[in-house]
């Protein structure tokens, strides 16, 4: 698995900008960066530099200098990738990236794949797989929890929980396997009461993360937040005002809306990924339906529902509206959201505060999405609603789907252990599916793993990286 080739990408985000970096990695590197850059102090090659140096100097071409740049050069194994590194810092043109990328290649440089930077620094072993992964979601966390949450993983702290799993597992099968050796002398060296705590132990952790995935993937990829109601109830309306753009289509025809409309807002750093969707009626058209079913679907999926009502509209199709929302409710948060205040009188108001399904347990907001008005009493009921429990800093919370599924399958495999112990099973059994809770989490680390499964995690990384 170990490529001796020396790569070179655009590190920073393509386009113009004020800087760009270009990075060089493999054993070649600083010997192929001396061919393209000349220093501007005479006779200090790349080659002959210190690690760790900031070198200035220019690239040109056919003699003619392409543009003033800064060199940083990196020593292996002290770099990101574990070996020999350069990064070329130039101005931000285009043309000039293009063009210093284009002398690297002619020099002998490889152009690197989607990922393969960071693919090396695992193989080099700067970092294990978590928290190879844990770079992308880093570069992807677009609200403070999510950053949070990649950089505990990044810096270790869910593999330090894996190892100290492996380790127990890995003394656990030690002594079982220690007595098979000595079946014949009939000798015990493990107590038995000891290996089910033990394996009582290790279950509840495991079992521990495996429940933190839902926070883990609310988190990463926002809550979900499914807004529904009649038609023209002003949900739209809403999603534009809480996304400040013109996201959905506002207007007075009923049944605009006929798919659901996506978008994420960060709200005091925490991701709510809001889903506006049609409007539910009674109707006759085919397709309007087809979006009314999606309606419900989305309800399903939510972990908040705002049920928008337009204050100036109550008919019979609000009961059959709350029929078909409420009982899908029972185990999510509800917000109902009177909007078009503006239109109603105080005396109104209080009377729907009193008599508008005073059985539901549903926090209630009073607005005007059309004039922006009480909506940050909306905001904060989502924020409660989020009810995301406080997390210690170090605490481990897992976000991967890989994570995820490797984690369940190890939770079978352990409580078979367990079960097997409280049945007294032979220890060649035990061993089996101790070895296999094993297995799963060294493949979460990357200490078992294969290159299809490399090559599907770091696909999705950004070239550069």
């Amino acid at each position: 698995m170990t490529n001796h080739s020396t790569i070179c990408a655009l590190s920073t985000a393509p386009g113009t900008g004020g800087v760009a970096v270009i990075r060089i990695s493999g054993p070649e590197a600083i010997a192929l960066a001396d061919q393209v850059f000349t220093p501007h102090t005479e006779g200090k090659t790349l080659v002959a530099q210190l690690p760790y140096t900031l070198n200035h100097g220019e690239i040109s071409i056919g003699g003619k200098a392409l543009d003033d740049v800064l060199v940083a050069v990196f020593h292996q194994p002290h770099s990101y990738t574990g070996e020999d590194t350069v990064e070329i810092t130039c101005h931000g043109s285009i043309y000039i990236q293009q063009e210093i990328l284009k002398q690297l290649l002619d020099k002998g440089c490889t152009l690197a794949r989607a990922g393969e930077f960071t693919q090396r620094a695992f193989l080099n072993g700067k970092m294990d797989l978590s928290q190879a992964e844990a770079v992308a979601d880093l570069i992807a966390a677009t609200s403070s929890s999510a950053h949070r949450l990649a950089m505990n993983q990044m810096r270790g702290g869910f593999s330090a929980e894996l190892q100290r799993l492996r380790a127990q597992l890995l003394d656990f099968v030690s002594l079982i396997e220690l007595e098979l050796d000595f079946g014949e002398e009939d000798v015990e060296f493990a107590n038995r009461a000891k290996l089910v705590q033990s394996a009582g132990d290790i279950q509840a952790v495991i079992t521990q993360l495996v429940r933190s995935f839902s926070l883990g993937n609310a988190i990463k990829n926002g809550i979900p937040v499914v807004i529904v109601g009649e038609t023209n109830a002003g949900k739209s309306t809403l999603l534009n005002h809480l996304l400040n753009e013109e996201k959905a289509i506002v207007s007075d025809v009923h049944g605009t809306t006929r798919d659901t409309i996506e978008d994420v807002i960060n709200i005091d750093g925490i991701a709510f990924r809001f889903i506006d969707t049609a409007g539910i009626r009674n109707t006759g058209d085919e397709i309007e339906s087809l979006g009314i079913k999606r309606t419900f679907q989305k309800i399903d999926q939510a972990s908040i529902v705002i049920w928008m009502i337009d204050t100036t509209h109550f008919n019979k199709e609000i009961e059959y509206i709350a029929d078909k929302i409420i009982p899908r409710t029972k185990h999510k948060q509800l917000i109902i959201v009177f909007n078009k205040i503006d239109k109603i009188s105080p005396e109104e108001q209080l009377i729907l505060e009193e008599e508008f399904l005073p059985h539901v347990p549903a926090e209630r907001i009073y607005l005007s999405a059309k004039y922006k008005q009480n909506t940050e009493n909306l905001e904060r009921a989502l924020l409660q609603a989020a009810r995301l429990p406080d997390k210690h800093e170090n605490e481990v919370v897992i976000s991967n789907l890989r994570h995820y599924e490797a984690l369940r399958h190890a939770l079978e495999a352990i409580g078979r252990v367990a079960a097997g112990l409280q049945n007294k099973l032979s220890g060649d059994l035990l061993a089996q599916d101790i070895r296999e809770c094993m297995h799963y989490l060294g493949e979460i680390t990357g200490e078992i793993t294969t290159d299809e499964v490399l090559g599907n995690i770091f696909k999705n990384f950004c070239i550069g990286k």
